[in-house]
């Protein structure tokens, strides 16, 4: 049994007007120490499968339709609130997309960090204090700026004092959601290897969920590919990047500029992602497949070959035909 592992997991959105099928029998594993990217365009439902995982759905509108989420070979979703208060944020943590968000802006960020220590160990507030500093430090920050506000670093330095409050508690899991997208390109760099190294460290497994199949190929052991809310490509990284077989992955890979190639024009994928509340029938991708017919229906995913999975009715069983 793997470490971490969600099954057939799907997460709805009511409202009064509509229901939004935003994560659709969700499938995956992570090992003790592995890195899981999760990838897909925005909207396709992958930072609502880390909110799902911590279980901090909006009350009012999320909804778990079906699925379980294997911590330990315990199913977090059968959990009372006071044991997910354990867990979240202590053994599993997430990096939030947006460090604004993330940070309380009228706290000083060592007491923000502080107050994590403080809620999942037994220790006195002097020895968090102790450990937020060191936290600060551990992610290249002068201590002595642990009395200053959010609102006195830079975007990268925000970033840093929030991969700091995840990782105070040393979690078994990290949930990265995009954590360096707003960030540029030099300290995106800095922040992922400072993930990496920390990782190393507390010997953490990864959620990293991301659109960039580059920070993919240098951070992850194992990819998912996501589309409207569905996996449609699952593998190792070598799967995934020497012999990818959904026709969206190829789609992925066609629109990445070419350092070998002399092109005038990029060549992204035709169309946008459906509606999740008025998802196609039949295959989610086909609206904008170039193999798209008749015949196309909702699949399964389906082993191709051993650990590596598609859900494409032209792939499945016959190998990769699509080129």
């Amino acid at each position: 049994m793997a470490f971490f592992e969600v099954k057939d997991l799907t997460i709805h959105y009511e409202t009064s007007e509509e229901e939004i099928e935003a994560v659709n029998h969700v499938s995956f594993s992570i090992d003790e120490g592995e890195t899981l990217g999760l990838v897909g365009e925005t909207g396709a439902g992958k930072s609502t499968t880390a909110y799902g995982i911590l279980r901090i759905l909006p009350d009012r509108t999320g909804r778990y339709r079906s699925g379980e989420i294997l911590y330990n070979g315990k199913d977090i979703l059968k959990m009372e609130e006071h044991e997910m208060k354990n867990i979240r944020g202590g053994e599993i943590s997430m990096i939030f997309q947006d460090p604004m968000t993330a940070l309380n802006p009228l706290m000083r960020v060592g007491d923000q960090i502080a107050e994590a220590v403080l809620l999942h160990n037994k220790c006195s507030k002097a020895e968090a204090t102790r450990r937020a500093l060191e936290m600060l430090e551990t992610v290249g920050i002068d201590p002595a700026r642990g009395e200053e506000f959010p609102y006195q670093f830079s975007g990268g330095m925000q970033q840093r004092v929030v991969i700091a409050m995840a990782l105070a508690c040393s979690p078994k899991l990290l949930l990265a959601d995009e954590p360096t997208t707003a960030l540029d390109v030099t300290i995106q760099a800095q922040v992922l290897d400072l993930m990496n190294d920390l990782k190393k460290k507390f010997k953490s497994a990864m959620l990293l969920i991301t659109h960039d199949l580059g920070i993919v190929a240098e951070n992850c052991d194992k990819v998912a590919i996501m589309y409207a809310g569905e996996i449609v490509e699952y593998g190792t990284l070598e799967h995934i990047f020497d012999n990818p077989m959904h026709p969206y992955t190829n789609g992925l890979f066609n629109a990445i500029p070419s350092l070998d190639k002399d092109t005038d024009r990029l060549n992204p994928i035709p169309g946008l992602m459906p509606d999740p509340a008025n998802l196609p029938e039949g295959c989610n991708f086909a609206p904008r497949c170039p193999y798209a017919n008749e015949n196309c229906v909702q699949q399964e995913l389906k082993e191709v070959e051993q650990g590596h999975f598609v859900r494409c009715c032209r792939v499945n069983g016959r190998g990769n035909d699509n080129e």
